[in-house]
């Protein structure tokens, strides 16, 4: 054990509980809360998942507004929008409805409606001077854990560049986990928010900075994921494994909350900010490439994982255990259709200097396993590109590069 000091902070309640949404104004009203803007997305209003959370509101008479034009990879001009929206509207609280995008602009909005300037001056650590409104969140998919965690991510569309703003301001004062929402997730959300739930729980189990209460909290969170996320995707209507999947989301995003993450999401960041492509397919198809590159920084934690995955590894060296964690990886992503390569999900090597570098700025780079310079990164993203898990890039041609301003 390291004789680091360590402290486990998470000052979010969580409720856990089919229909649970459905008591949502009571809950809210608990907390003072008297005008309430609902930030979700088109997806979620069209899909009707609102309305019994809109009745709840209204039957303990609480005012409420939406504002449903959150886009996957929030910008900056969204959180100003939703900002104003919520001046005008004189909202003191802040319902985020949604997935991980949705939950991260409520964030944004909270912490701007009681701090100056743009979203923008606040990304790193501890930078939020005055504490937001209250936030509450009620996940739809079971993936990003931002429910628990005290960062939000958002897009600056001028330079491409998806910045984290984390402060224990950020943490929502209350989670509502209620599986009865995810029922209905189409089969390519339930894999692509599982796969990112998965990658939290593998990062943060695997982080420099991880402790024994992280760590405990990864594992098991690993273990439910390989046990429910096949029949969340597979049987869809099983309110047992839907459940299970959004505690085990919510159990990673309190665990990297404390260890943060690696090269993974410092790569996928950068991936959404320059082409948008969705984070959980980016993490999801990284995640093979990076473990590898990591195998042999952590051989003993990627056993564990292995283990927790449903492997047997009587018999095998540490190694070859370590080894069937990746495959367990590999293997998930194939029966749930994610692509093996980043090159499918419309990547270009183009832009490969761009990607190196703004993957070199995420602090997740420090606290990844391995440690990790510039030409690593670069080797990460070829062999991703190509589906090369053998670490070799021979043979291979790597296109031309040029600036991400021609990017469109």
């Amino acid at each position: 054990m390291s004789s680091i000091s360590y402290n486990y902070f998470m000052p979010t309640k969580v409720e856990v509980g089919i229909g649970l949404s459905e008591k949502s104004g009571e809950f809210i009203k608990e907390l003072g809360a008297t005008r309430v803007l609902i930030v979700t997305d088109k997806g979620v209003r069209a899909a009707n998942l609102l309305e019994r959370i809109e009745k709840s509101l209204v039957a303990v008479n609480l005012d409420y507004q939406l504002y449903d034009e959150v886009e996957p990879n929030p910008s900056a001009q969204t959180i100003h929008k939703g900002t104003q929206k919520l001046t005008e509207y004189k909202s003191d609280a802040v319902l985020a409805v949604g997935g991980g995008s949705s939950i991260d602009t409520a964030k944004a909005i909270a912490i701007m409606a009681k701090n100056p300037g743009s979203i923008l001056d606040y990304g790193g650590v501890g930078k939020i001077k005055n504490p937001p409104i209250p936030i509450i969140a009620i996940p739809t998919t079971a993936g990003t854990g931002s429910e628990v965690t005290n960062s939000t991510v958002i897009t600056n569309k001028e330079t491409s560049f998806k910045l984290a703003v984390l402060s224990p301001y950020v943490y929502p004062s209350l989670a509502i986990l209620d599986p009865a929402l995810t029922l209905n997730l189409p089969q390519s959300i339930t894999a692509s928010t599982g796969m990112d739930a998965l990658t939290h729980a593998i990062e943060s189990y695997t982080s420099k900075a991880a402790n024994p209460i992280s760590q405990a909290l990864a594992i098991n969170s690993i273990k439910m994921i390989g046990e429910h996320l096949t029949n969340s995707y597979f049987v869809g209507t099983d309110i047992y494994s839907r459940e299970s999947m959004l505690v085990a989301s919510m159990m990673a995003g309190a665990a990297f909350g404390q260890s943060r993450l690696g090269n993974v999401h410092a790569i996928s960041h950068t991936l959404g900010g320059v082409f948008d492509i969705p984070h959980g397919f980016a993490n999801a198809a990284l995640l093979p490439f990076v473990m590898r590159f990591n195998l042999q920084a952590c051989p003993e934690k990627y056993k564990d994982i292995a283990i927790a995955l449903g492997n047997d590894v009587s018999g095998l060296s540490t190694k070859q255990a370590a080894e069937k964690a990746i495959e367990s990886v590999i293997d998930m992503n194939k029966n749930m259709n994610i692509p093996l390569n980043i090159k499918d999900l419309g990547v270009s090597l183009e832009y490969i200097e761009k990607l190196v570098e703004d993957s070199m700025r995420s602090g997740n780079v420090l606290i990844n396993p391995r440690l990790t310079r510039p030409e690593d990164i670069q080797k990460i993203i070829e062999n991703a590109y190509y589906g090369n898990l053998d670490d070799s890039m021979k043979g291979k041609e790597v296109l031309p590069r040029k600036s991400v301003l021609s990017h469109t």
